[in-house]
């Protein structure tokens, strides 16, 4: 694979997988371009929220907005420039309120394998 720049113009975004609210993902490098993790964009719009277990490491960047992180050490609130790091088999919730977020992930490994 070679250096490669992206913007959200070129993410494809699509509902989430398994998920029935406002939010949607678009992988820009994943296993079909032979990368060695996923990135993309994510996002969520107002009000929405999402359960799970994560499957991955999963490295979120939000870019706009702000969202909240809910897991076993506590909630976390994160906003444009802020970080949230999500480890392989912790509960997470996560939930936006009137503004939404953007946000960009990098995942190890692959979180949509077997399911594209």
């Amino acid at each position: 694979m070679k250096v490669r720049k992206f913007s959200l113009a070129d993410a494809n975004l699509v509902q989430s997988p398994g998920q029935k609210g406002d939010i949607f993902v678009g992988n820009l490098v994943d296993q079909r371009q032979g990368g060695p993790v996923t990135i993309g964009y994510g996002r969520y719009a107002p009000h929405q929220e999402l359960s799970e277990t994560m499957a991955v490491d999963d490295t979120m960047i939000v870019l706009e907005g702000r969202l909240s992180v809910r897991a076993a050490a506590g909630t976390f609130v994160a906003g444009p420039g802020d970080i949230v790091y999500m480890p392989k088999g912790e509960a997470v919730t996560i939930s936006t309120e009137e503004e939404g977020a953007l946000t960009a992930y990098v995942t190890y490994p692959h979180w949509a394998e077997g399911r594209q």
